[in-house]
């Protein structure tokens, strides 16, 4: 019953005897689709955005004036598949600027806390704190509807919510400023306010006389340590493990999500042994490939290796703000569709990357400004992006989708979803294990969701990975092009580039991190000087983006022709791993290929949608009539050695998993007349078909579909072919 709590406030309203409740589900793919089974064995259907209440009729819960029920932090919705529980989505939320009311660092915490207990049961408190992007930028994004609270009585904002709040916890910052984390875990759990004296006295001249449930000004510890191992042993078994937030206590921002979720916060110091031991402590109870961390680290390295160890990742988001309110608000990720590639030449490809996307906040804040440069578009730009963004903040990556040139090519940050260092090169330490998939491979997993979910073809890894951990990345993230590593010219002599499994390039960043695109010129002249014309060469590297955004990087384009006038083409990260596989003979996406040629049979939508890159709603191709049939046929004008090929159905673009084609044929020939079955496929289910085939020679391949969706209409999402010459 717990499940169902969540969706208190919608437009229909269910009445349901708890008694008969079996199970409330969200599906994976379907995050507004809301699945009841009863005991009986019925089933009912119905979007979210549709509902207005449900109810139960043997149980009476705590609901505030509007008849909202009041949450706490173990009745979420939070499906296994999930990175963060489901919200629902937002009506009009009361927004409060925190900087232009001139609160304190402990004023700051005590809001964003409250906003993650209001907004656990419907999003309703939006928290201004950065100021960099325009205040209107994301509530704008996601269509918030938004009513201010003047900056001059900031605590009207606790009035309006005062009766879900139970009480306060009392603390002092005196001894350690760590005892404001220890405040927040304890509010979010048992849904009070986390106050200083100071602001409690704030709170009362306002009219709000909360009780104190929680006194922790007794208590004595003076270190990190002694605190978070006070938490440890009073709160860690009744915190959830599948957050923990890592926060420096005077910081604000991401505390909404912790209190909503009852996660532990802490600010533990891996370079101090005995403070890595307890963080290993509550590591090891998180569980890889569906938990991670979220905030950032006293030091970069030995943070974000730490959790590494573990097989969690970190989302860097230590000034990242209002993810109760962007989380709610789930709409499935617009992939634009991708711009065919010209054909291989015997020129230098290039391709350069923007750090520090995996940074939520950076992706938040200074890249929205950054991205208004005119610089960009001007020449291909590879931008590191965070693919946790999926579910955290949606609208934000179809922000970026809706505004990027042909010329911006979105990249996964490092080294997939969230943060992690399989290998530090800084200290020659492997924090993954080199020789054990046990962490990595659902590490890994994780990331083969969220790089599909976020249309995500390439990731940074930073620093490197072993053979072992090439070969997990390859064995369970089929959606990759390619991986790159970084080379900080740290061992002797020059990283290779390595190609895993037959098909997946690992390239080498030289220069990583660079300042400027005087080094990465620079850098790629040390091979670009020995370029002969014979045979294609591949160069690729990543600018710092607080050095180098688009403005100054759009000067490589006469740099580089300078070096070799008339042979540097600058490409997308996407078109360089085709043209590399490619020219070393390995399976590539022949769909890419500017010359294909696709037909179909008569369709509502344009035929080029079946294999244009994007399985997104509005990039679907649909047959014409409702008699579960149609057929796609694309033709390379050469012949290729077909290896693999890929269907996304109508469920990859958020579709009811209903409407996926269920019976189908793929078919290869030589010269379009003669037809041999690659493969037959009865009863699908799956929202993504991924066939690897014994190699064979063919010009052509069709899709047949026999049986389409339940309504009689066929739908394809995407298709792919691999192939080589």
């Amino acid at each position: 019953m717990h499940l169902i709590s969540n969706f208190c406030k919608m437009r229909k309203t269910f009445l349901i005897a708890a008694a008969f409740l079996g199970i409330v589900q969200l599906m994976a793919q379907q995050p507004t689709t809301m699945i009841m089974k009863l005991a009986n064995g019925a089933a009912l259907r119905t979007d979210v955005s549709e509902v207005e209440r449900i109810t139960f009729a043997d149980t009476v819960y705590t609901l505030n004036s509007d008849g909202l029920r009041i949450l706490e932090a173990d009745e979420l919705c939070w499906p296994e598949d999930r990175l963060l529980p489901f919200f629902l989505p937002p009506a009009t939320v009361r927004s409060l600027d925190m900087s232009a009311a001139k609160l304190s660092d402990e004023e700051r915490v005590m809001f964003c806390t409250l906003q993650g207990i209001v907004n656990r049961s419907r999003p309703r408190i939006l928290l201004f704190n950065h100021n960099e992007e325009p205040r209107s930028t994301w509530p704008t994004a996601h269509g918030l509807r938004t009513a201010s609270i003047p900056t001059t009585s900031p605590y009207n904002l606790v009035k309006l919510f005062q009766e879900e709040i139970r009480g306060l916890v009392l603390y002092s910052n005196k001894l350690s400023e760590h005892y404001s984390n220890l405040a927040i875990t304890i509010a979010g759990l048992e849904r009070l306010l986390p106050v200083t004296a100071e602001v409690r006295g704030k709170l009362v001249a306002a009219g709000l006389d909360f009780p104190v449930v929680e006194d922790l000004t007794p208590l004595t510890m003076s270190t990190a340590l002694a605190v978070y191992t006070y938490l440890y042993d009073n709160y860690w078994s009744r915190c959830n493990h599948r957050l923990l937030i890592s926060e420096r206590p005077t910081i604000p921002y991401v505390h909404d999500i912790g209190a909503a979720c009852g996660s532990a916060s802490v600010w533990l110091d891996p370079r101090n042994a005995n403070e890595r031991s307890l963080l290993d402590k509550m590591l090891k109870d998180m569980t890889p490939g569906r938990d991670f961390v979220l905030g950032w680290y006293p030091e970069e390295r030995s943070g974000v290796g730490e959790a590494t160890k573990y097989g969690l990742s970190t989302v860097p988001a230590d000034f990242f703000e209002n993810t109760t309110v962007y989380t709610s608000v789930q709409k499935a990720v617009k992939i634009p569709p991708v711009p065919k590639r010209p054909k291989l030449e015997n020129k230098v490809y290039a391709s350069v990357y923007i750090s520090d996307g995996d940074n939520i906040q950076y992706c938040q804040h200074a890249m929205a400004k950054i991205f208004e440069q005119g610089g960009r578009g001007k020449m291909p730009m590879n931008w590191t992006i965070s693919p946790a963004l999926a579910d955290l903040a949606p609208m934000m990556l179809n922000y970026y989708y809706g505004k990027a040139s042909s010329s911006d090519c979105f990249v996964s940050g490092p080294s997939g979803l969230g943060y992690a260092m399989p290998y530090d090169a800084h200290n020659s330490r492997y924090y993954a294990p080199s020789t054990s998939s046990k962490t990595i491979t659902p590490y890994t997993q994780l990331t083969q969701r969220y790089l599909e979910k976020s249309g995500l073809r390439v990731v940074t890894i930073w620093d490197d990975v072993s053979s072992s951990q090439r070969k997990v990345y390859a064995d369970n993230c089929p959606y990759l092009y390619g991986l790159t590593i970084n080379d900080w010219e740290r061992q002797s002599g020059r990283l290779t580039t390595k190609i895993q499994s037959g098909r997946l390039p690992i390239a080498v960043q030289y220069p990583c991190y660079a300042s400027g695109a005087d080094v990465i010129t620079d850098f790629f002249n040390r091979d670009i000087k020995n370029f002969k014309g014979g045979e294609p060469m591949f160069v690729t590297g990543q600018a710092t983006v607080w050095d180098a955004g688009p403005d100054k990087l759009v000067a490589l384009k006469e740099k580089l022709d300078a070096l070799s006038p008339g042979n540097v083409n600058i490409v997308r990260a996407d078109h360089w791993f085709s043209y590399f596989n490619e020219a070393h003979h390995l399976p590539f996406n022949l769909t890419l290929l500017q010359g294909m040629e696709i037909t179909s049979s008569p369709a509502k939508t344009q035929v080029k949608y079946a294999a244009d890159g994007s399985p997104s709603e509005g990039y679907i191709w649909i047959s014409k009539t409702a008699d579960s049939e149609g057929w796609v046929q694309l033709d390379f004008q050469e012949v290729y050695e077909i290896s693999r090929y890929v269907v996304r159905h109508a469920e990859a673009a958020g579709l009811d998993p209903e409407l996926n084609s269920r019976d189908f044929i793929v078919e290869t020939s030589l010269d379009g007349e003669s037809w041999v079955t690659a493969g037959t496929h009865t009863g699908n289910i799956a929202a993504v078909t991924d066939v690897t085939i014994a190699p064979v020679e063919a010009r052509y391949v069709r899709l047949r579909v026999l049986n389409g969706g339940v309504d009689g209409f066929v739908r394809i999402g995407d298709i792919e072919v691999y192939g080589a010459h």
